[in-house]
């Protein structure tokens, strides 16, 4: 049986391509929910065919597409109707065993590449197929999730070559996954030490990549609030292999992986414009394809001028930010992927930017600046464990001696993050941002300094259970980097310096 895939969400159902060939007026139809490109491959399977060096029977062909009641999208069920066809019309000789086949066709019979081959090799594997044809473009990530015979079919003229092999059980390529090649070997995020005069930002962004905690920058415009962001991802750790199988089947379900790449292999950082749509960021659109929120999965998703966002799409981030996952529901069917990321969000103190600038007057007024935080929203700001104020580098800082680059600090992350794994190996999270409230207690000990510095500190800001919570979380992971089992009272204090914006007002005063 030859086999092809169709998207249900993250998750998807492996398609049966069957074939009958009977007598009748010569004519090819298909059934089983097709929607126009599914359709429109009758005459490019047709054509492919020929100049393949093929001839379709010359009887009436019906092509069923199983389960009939799965919606078919997309053209990478050519190259499966085809081969499903030179199968029944005795063209080809049994594999002996299923088979999963993927790729469109062109008219002259070359085979392109089409989106998330990972997702369904991965599926199929599941099903205990083991023999596949891919296009050569999706080679490399269909090896890196299969478990079998992993073929390339450049056009159909190789058809005969290529099935050859397949009988034999004899796959193109070694079991090279790429496992690296999808970000390149080295670490491709800028270098910490291009962040000049910032020690306070610095150190914020050392305690949220360690802990994978929620951050927020803000300060007058070109204060460096984007370089540093940008900088974040290249403190995280590589991912690991079933992380990488996971981002790399997201980028590639969407369209975005980009072809002859393997497993994606450092964290991803996304970036949307402040224009984008809620599909775009939450995921759905007709194909229900994922969004910025889940092409983030296991690395940052990075918002600049966050107030400029609409307010539906902020909103939206609550539930992904909490949950690490997102439900999209479309014409009463539920789809869901995986959106585990950390969000880091960037703004300006005010609409006009001045405000804080000691060379600049601020002209708006404390309504309009009111406004401009209200855009975010209480909620989703309640989430954001650490609030950083940045201010305007001295040329003095500029000019200064070199800062501590990426490597150094990643080496102290790491050592932090080992540190969460071990505590929380018998726990449902790993990283103290995820430290549940039942579980503080026990995993974030206080000592007596700790403890009245915390009692205080929460009196003094009015803070809620909620920021109260945040706080021991972010305390807990400065412990870690000094590779402190027990929380002191300089770790608390740092983290209700990160708490003092955002809680009682909106917006921020005087930075």
């Amino acid at each position: 049986m030859i086999y092809c895939y169709a998207f249900r969400g993250y998750e998807g159902d492996l398609i049966s391509v069957e074939v009958d060939i009977r007598r009748g007026i010569p004519s090819l139809e298909v059934v089983g929910l097709p929607d126009s490109a599914v359709r429109e491959a009758r005459e490019r399977v047709r054509v492919a065919l020929k100049r393949g060096g093929f001839e379709l029977p010359l009887e009436r062909i019906l092509i069923n597409l199983a389960p009939a009641g799965v919606k078919k999208e997309g053209a990478r069920y050519d190259l499966s109707m085809a081969l499903a066809i030179l199968r029944a019309g005795g063209k080809l000789p049994d594999p002996g065993a299923p088979l999963l086949v993927l790729g469109e066709l062109q008219l002259d019979g070359t085979v392109r590449a089409v989106r998330g081959v990972i997702s369904a090799v991965s599926e199929a594997v599941k099903r205990g197929i083991r023999l596949f044809i891919v296009p050569p473009d999706n080679l490399p990530e269909a090896l890196s999730a299969s478990e079998g015979t992993v073929l390339s079919l450049p056009s159909l003229g190789d058809l005969n070559r290529v099935w050859d092999s397949l009988i034999r059980g004899e796959g193109e390529a070694d079991r090279e996954d790429g496992y690296g090649s999808g970000a390149g070997e080295g670490n491709p995020y800028p270098d910490m030490g291009d962040l000049k005069g910032q020690p306070l930002c610095r150190r914020a962004l050392e305690l949220a990549a360690a802990g994978r905690h929620n951050l927020l920058l803000f300060g007058p415009p070109g204060c460096g609030k984007t370089m540093a962001s940008r900088r974040l991802p290249g403190l995280l750790p590589r991912l690991t292999r079933e992380e990488s199988l996971e981002v790399t089947r997201l980028w590639s379900q969407a369209g975005t992986l980009r072809e002859g790449t393997g497993l994606i292999s450092w964290p991803p950082f996304r970036m949307p414009h402040h224009s984008a749509s809620l599909q775009g960021m939450v995921g759905g659109s007709s194909s229900v394809s994922p969004g910025e929120i889940s092409l983030a999965h296991r690395g940052v998703l990075f918002l600049d001028e966050t107030p400029e966002f609409q307010m539906p799409i902020l909103q939206g981030l609550r539930e992904p930010v909490e949950n690490g996952t997102v439900r999209i529901t479309r014409a009463g069917k539920s789809f869901w992927f995986p959106a585990d990321f950390q969000l880091v969000m960037a703004a300006n103190p005010c609409p006009c930017g001045n405000l804080g600038r000691e060379s600049s007057s601020c002209i708006c007024t404390s309504r309009e600046i009111e406004r401009y935080w209200r855009k975010i929203g209480g909620a989703l700001m309640d989430r954001i464990d650490m609030r950083v104020p940045l201010k305007q580098v001295s040329p003095e800082d500029l000019l200064g001696r070199e800062e501590e680059g990426s490597g150094l600090i990643r080496k102290r992350v790491n050592t932090a993050r080992e540190i969460q794994k071990e505590r929380h190996r018998k726990e449902d999270f790993l990283w103290n941002a995820r430290i549940t409230v039942s579980r503080l207690p026990d995993l974030c000990p206080l000592d007596e300094g700790a403890r009245k510095a915390f009692t205080a500190g929460i009196g003094k800001l009015g803070l809620s259970f909620r920021a109260s919570h945040s706080i021991l979380r972010v305390a807990r992971t400065a412990a870690d980097l000094d590779i402190s089992e027990i929380i002191g009272e300089e770790h608390i204090l740092e983290a209700l310096q990160y708490r003092r914006y955002g809680d009682r007002d909106i917006f921020w005063g005087k930075l």
